[in-house]
């Protein structure tokens, strides 16, 4: 079966996807796709779960990454022999969809040309520096900032990512103007709509801004579609899964 998946007008002519929790074959915390290799799911479950996702995209190869909240971003030109350690990653294989794994955090996909990318933006790799670097790792490459698109899928959204002090602070503190982002919600919490920064950071790094779709959906409101750190920490969960957002080179 092919997996539901969310998909942006943007990228239309790209096999892409924002794949959420149904559509797979894992029990338990991780009913049902979860796309996780890093967790502790049975192996096999996810590799089938992975297995339906990358075939749903019509590519032979799915390629993730080890994710560190990191703003390392790498390109990928083969099936690697190892994992790769990175938030984002960059191809122009058509053989290859490369994706990114959150539950909470903000995956991105980019087009432009020949080539694709995928980032993961936590808050703190949205803060490092890695939407700027998939970015450039793609001109690099030879893309055109004029022609680059970028839709952001499922994470955790205001007014559900509530933030203390400390993260407004160091949020702030190297981007003053990211105040805007931040709205009070009790005496000791605020709203941090970070799904807005992370659309933010890309018109600064050049693309236009309608050249960004947000797709919407929130996975801690909503813990039936979408994986959810929160939502599992909440219900007192041993671990959680990965929600996997994948794209691959148009077909020629």
């Amino acid at each position: 079966m092919t997996p539901p998946h969310q998909r942006s007008e943007l990228l239309a002519g790209y096999p892409h996807g924002f794949f959420g929790r149904e559509g797979g074959v894992s029990k338990g915390v991780y009913t049902s796709l979860n796309g996780g290799p890093g967790s502790g799911d049975n192996p096999d479950a996810v590799t089938e779960n992975r297995r339906r996702m990358h075939e749903a995209l019509n590519t032979p190869y799915l390629v993730t990454a080890y994710q560190t909240h990191s703003a390392d971003a790498a390109f990928v030109d083969k099936v690697p022999d190892q994992q790769i350690r990175a938030d984002a990653l960059v191809t122009d294989h058509p053989d290859i969809a490369i994706g990114v794994l959150a539950a909470d955090c903000v995956p991105v996909l980019f087009t432009c040309g020949p080539l694709v990318g995928a980032a993961h933006a936590g808050w703190r790799g949205s803060l490092s520096g890695i939407l700027e670097a998939t970015v450039s790792l793609m001109e690099d490459h030879g893309a055109d900032i004029c022609l680059m698109r970028a839709a952001i899928g499922p994470c955790l959204r205001a007014p559900a990512f509530e933030v203390g002090s400390d993260l407004i602070e160091e949020v702030t503190c190297k981007y003053p103007n990211a105040e805007k982002f931040f709205s009070p919600k009790t005496d000791d919490k605020s709203v941090y709509d970070h799904a807005a920064f992370v659309k933010w950071r890309l018109v600064e790094a050049g693309l236009k801004i309608d050249h960004v779709e947000d797709v919407g959906g929130c996975t801690l409101t909503h813990p039936e579609r979408w994986f959810s750190y929160r939502a599992s920490r909440a219900r007192k969960e041993p671990d959680y899964g990965r929600n996997l957002s994948a794209i691959a080179v148009r077909a020629a």
